[in-house]
């Protein structure tokens, strides 16, 4: 099981850590703002450079002048920060120089100085690209000089990111032994501790009503039936952080890792609520870090079920996910624990299509009737045709139609293909990837050979 590093974006207010997040996101996801403190959701980038794959993450300022238990919090908000990322980019504004903030900070900071990455921003005259050296007074190594507006030295950032994150692991045992790694994933107050305590049988996880109360992502192992599961419960993913103590900020950073980490994501939705557009966001992010999906409705006892058609439940929340419309959908009650036993099922056969690999010959076969039966629209006189497809990786399913030219690919024809791939071969719960290249010139008489060496070792 892959899990993508976390880089964090810290600092005081106001020093441009969502213009360099949108920068080296390549993104405008980020509301970009003069004044103090505007980014108030948490955003989350999965971004490549140098051949590795890191989830980049946008934060709210630390403002160590903020009231209400100042000193406590803003620690506890560092350290949560620092124990969770692989990289924490600490952010200054190299305009206004050395601030009191920029000083608290690195101190809360400075214990886990390997970690830290200094890069001065808004360095966009001579003046402040001299003025960068006096942030050395803070104990870490000469910021770097970046200009988050203009794209200065944005791909140097990037590859001193990458020069401070671990090596990439080499030990894939978790997939080689079938373990499933479950995240509960969802906003506060939802019922995910007490789902964990259900599926476990036993009061592992604090459980209140105050919202929020389950701070990091633990794990816990179990089996159920002949499946061996890790459970990661994971702090709610609030929306605005003004919501709530400042802590519930950071506690998303363990969210995040903790989908991350996972193969599959459970999200789950409270019933007397409704989905909403952070669930929205939660099961998009699931998505985007290829995970599987399933979607448990919980509170379900609060329901007066007569006056509700499952029907109609189910088409509307299609809709809220349209986005991902193969995630089965679940409804059970922690409380009761009815219908909770279902979760297990549901979850492993999400992972093992997830894993699942289509014999080639068959894809092609397939990819072949599709093409007849629905061919693609012309484009300017021009038709799109595929010359053979290969599957090269699970976990997600990935696969590549080599065509005659990928620009002839048109949205609604992609989803067509993964609609008639999905109904030929399954992948419930699982996102699929596909990509188009252009079939080079050489590979026309491999295409025939890799088809019939498939046929042959597929026993087809």
């Amino acid at each position: 099981m892959s899990s993508a590093p976390l880089v964090a974006l810290v600092g005081r207010p106001n020093v441009g850590k969502s213009s360099l997040f949108n920068r080296l996101a390549g993104t405008r996801q980020a509301i970009v703002h003069s004044t103090p403190g505007v980014t108030r959701d948490r955003l989350y980038a999965p971004i490549e450079w140098a051949g590795r794959t890191m989830t980049l993450v946008d934060t709210g300022g630390i403002d160590t002048g903020a009231r209400d238990d100042v000193g406590a919090q803003t620690r506890a908000q560092a350290e949560l920060a620092i124990n969770e990322a692989d990289v924490v980019v600490f952010v200054v504004d190299s305009q206004s120089g050395v601030m009191p903030g920029d000083v608290d900070v690195a101190d809360l900071l400075r214990t886990r100085g390997d970690k830290v990455l200094l890069v001065a921003n808004k360095v966009e005259s001579p003046a402040t690209s001299a003025s960068i050296y006096e942030f050395c007074s803070l104990g870490f190594d000469v910021p770097l000089a970046v200009s988050a507006i203009h794209g200065l030295q944005s791909g140097d950032v990037l590859d001193a990111i990458v020069a401070k994150l671990p090596p990439e692991p080499t030990d894939e045992s978790g997939e080689e032994d079938g373990t499933i790694h479950l995240a509960i994933v969802g906003q506060p107050n939802v019922g995910k501790s007490s789902l964990v305590n259900a599926l476990l049988g036993k009061q592992r996880a604090i459980v209140s009503a105050e919202p929020g109360t389950t701070r990091d992502a633990t794990d816990t192992a179990i089996e159920s039936g002949d499946r061996r599961y890790v459970i990661i419960d994971t702090a709610g993913l609030r929306k605005s952080v003004k919501t709530g103590p400042t802590i519930d900020y950071y506690s998303g950073l363990r969210a995040v890792a903790a989908i991350g980490r996972a193969d599959v994501a459970l999200l789950v939705i409270d019933a007397t609520v409704g989905a909403t557009s952070q669930d929205r966001r939660i099961a998009g992010l699931a998505v985007e870090e290829g995970k599987a999906l399933v979607i448990l409705v919980n509170k379900w006892d609060l329901v007066d079920v007569s006056a509700i058609d499952r029907k109609d439940t189910d088409e509307a929340l299609r809709k809220e996910f349209a986005f991902a419309p193969y995630a089965p959908i679940l409804y059970a009650s922690a409380l009761t624990k009815k219908n909770v036993h279902k979760i297990w099922a549901t979850v492993a056969a999400a992972f093992d299509e997830r894993r699942k690999r289509v014999p080639t010959a068959k894809l092609n076969q397939v990819v072949r009737d599709v093409f007849r039966v629905h061919p693609p629209p012309s484009f300017r006189g021009r038709v799109l045709t595929c010359h053979y497809v290969t599957q090269p990786g699970v976990a997600p399913p990935q696969f590549v139609f080599f065509v005659n030219d990928p620009q002839l690919v048109h949205f609604s024809y992609e989803r067509h293909l993964e609609n008639s791939l999905r109904e030929a071969f399954g992948f419930t719960g699982t996102p699929i990837r596909l990509a188009f290249r252009a079939r080079v010139r050489q590979d026309t008489k491999r295409a025939d050979e890799i088809i019939v060496a498939a046929t042959n070792e597929d026993g087809a």
